[in-house]
């Protein structure tokens, strides 16, 4: 690439920022902890985020050239085993993305149609709404694997919809936020005081414990996509000035963000209200970023003197436009994801692992690989979906499913970062970490704080509320995709001879 294309110091930023940065986590903050949550995303941006984000740029640096992403960094350092059932428990988390998605997406199409989530009122043949989105869900992931088998083309005019449209609610959510508290004379709905950093309106996780502990995964999650990072070194100016400092900005940045964004809610949003009330059984993880914004707009039209019913107008029209812009967004995340990964998987690893139907290719997709994978979310779904659970439990399970699938994967990787470091056969273009207790200092707060968050995560609800569906599942997905790796590996050995 010449100098004059290469990523320039605002330009990395913002790369970073639109890749890490996440709308949603802000309002399920909020709606979990209140302005309680903040000082565990400062804690996750400095434990967490800066040194994993440095430890992906020394990998993407040293493997520029490989097509085999995170299984390329762990290979030369841990081992090809290593390498291939960590890539898997990786590529397991977007399944269970899928899952969240794929029954999350109707409740933002809701939104989307009539401006509030009606999906709790839904049924198909006489089943209740967790079944019903479920069947949904099962429709849905069948659609986008037939389109998808089509070829890259098809999925590219998708993902080109919504990320603008996604982009102006982080504005309107700033810009917004601050008309209300200038029109409302620096009144607060949800009062600011020394307390409330450290004790949630949440009844859940007021009493502190496991279930506040717990909560480091939701900001851990919120930070996910750095892996972007690795990619990024070799397409920057001058990196060895320009990347750390970028990196170290964007951290800050985006840490920032959703400290100022969680602020911002409260400052339209009493947790206890009549409007919100947040404690409610009809709101969930799925539907609380709509019901939230509804009230900003709502809010937004009292704050202009609008009357009650004109102003609860507007929080519709606020949910809608929420609702389309994120339909559109998650749709061509949606096509995107369905393959990616598993391109990477199997493309960026030995083709002996694979049977060899997994590997065929049409349209520049391994189709039949693409149907199992459609087979397994559909099972997950199934589950999940018509383990009787409510609405709210339902949506529960999703998420803490999707947070420890999606983040447990990091303690591996930066574990496996040691072996990197010592490993002097490596060409490192880019080097942050000048000693070798640098790294061990630096792996050490990553794997504690990912292996920990991730820990109480899984035990927590089991603890606390004997709510034994959660843990279960939150741990059934990593653990089932590690067996169902070490037999593919296994089988790959067996079949050669390999030790």
């Amino acid at each position: 690439m010449s100098e004059k294309h290469k990523l320039n110091l605002k330009a990395l930023i913002l790369m970073i920022f639109t890749s890490v940065f996440g709308f949603t986590n802000i309002t399920r903050s909020y709606y979990l902890m209140g302005y309680a949550s903040i000082p565990w995303y400062i804690l996750s941006g400095l434990a967490f985020f800066l040194p994993f984000a440095f430890m992906i740029a020394e990998y993407g640096s040293a493997f520029k050239d490989a097509k085999g992403g995170i299984y390329s960094w762990m290979e030369r350092s841990s081992g090809r085993k290593y390498a291939f059932v960590i890539t898997f428990m990786w590529f397991a988390s977007y399944i269970i993305w899928q899952v969240n998605v794929g029954s999350g997406i109707w409740i933002v199409l809701s939104n989307a149609i009539f401006g509030v989530d009606k999906t709790q009122q839904w049924s198909l043949f006489g089943l209740d709404s967790v079944k019903t989105l479920g069947i949904l869900a099962i429709c849905w992931i069948l659609l986008v694997t037939y389109i998808s088998n089509k070829g890259l083309e098809k999925i590219k005019k998708i993902t080109s919809i919504g990320g603008t449209a996604v982009a102006l609610i982080n504005i309107f959510l700033f810009v917004g936020g601050l008309l209300i508290l200038i029109l409302n004379k620096g009144h607060v709905a949800q009062p600011i005081n020394f307390d409330a950093f450290f004790h949630a309106p949440n009844p859940k996780y007021a009493t502190g414990g496991l279930a506040v502990l717990s909560f480091v995964v939701y900001a851990i999650f919120a930070y996910g996509g750095i892996e972007v990072v690795g990619g990024l070194v070799d397409q920057t100016e001058n990196p060895e000035k320009t990347f750390p400092k970028g990196v170290t900005l964007a951290s800050i940045i985006i840490t920032l963000g959703y400290v100022l964004g969680i602020l911002m809610f409260g400052t339209f949003t009493n947790w206890n209200s009549a409007f919100t009330n947040f404690s409610k059984e009809t709101i969930t993880l799925g539907n609380v970023s709509y019901i939230a914004m509804n009230h900003m707009g709502y809010q937004l039209g009292l704050a202009f003197g609008l009357a009650d019913a004109s102003a609860r107008t507007v929080g519709l029209w606020v949910s809608r436009y929420m609702g389309i812009s994120m339909f559109m967004a998650l749709t061509g995340a949606f096509f995107t994801l369905v393959y990616s990964p598993l391109k990477q998987l199997i493309g960026g690893t030995p083709k002996e692992l694979w049977p060899k139907s997994w590997t065929e290719e049409k349209n520049g997709m391994y189709v039949n690989a693409m149907k199992y994978q459609a087979a397994c979310v559909i099972f997950i779904i199934a589950i999940v979906s018509f383990g009787g659970k409510s609405a709210k439990q339902f949506f529960e399970v999703l998420v803490s499913m999707t947070n420890v699938s999606m983040t447990l994967p990091y303690f591996f990787i930066a574990y496996s970062f040691l072996g990197f470091s010592k490993d002097t056969s490596i060409e490192k273009p880019f080097k942050k970490f000048k000693s070798l207790g640098s790294v061990k200092i630096c792996v050490f707060l990553v794997c504690l704080v990912v292996g920990f968050a991730n820990l109480f995560t899984i035990i927590e609800p089991a603890i606390s509320s004997g709510d034994w569906m959660t843990t279960i599942m939150s741990i059934a997905g990593p653990l089932l995709f590690t067996l169902l790796a070490l037999y593919l590996y296994g089988r790959m050995e067996k079949k050669q001879g390999l030790k």
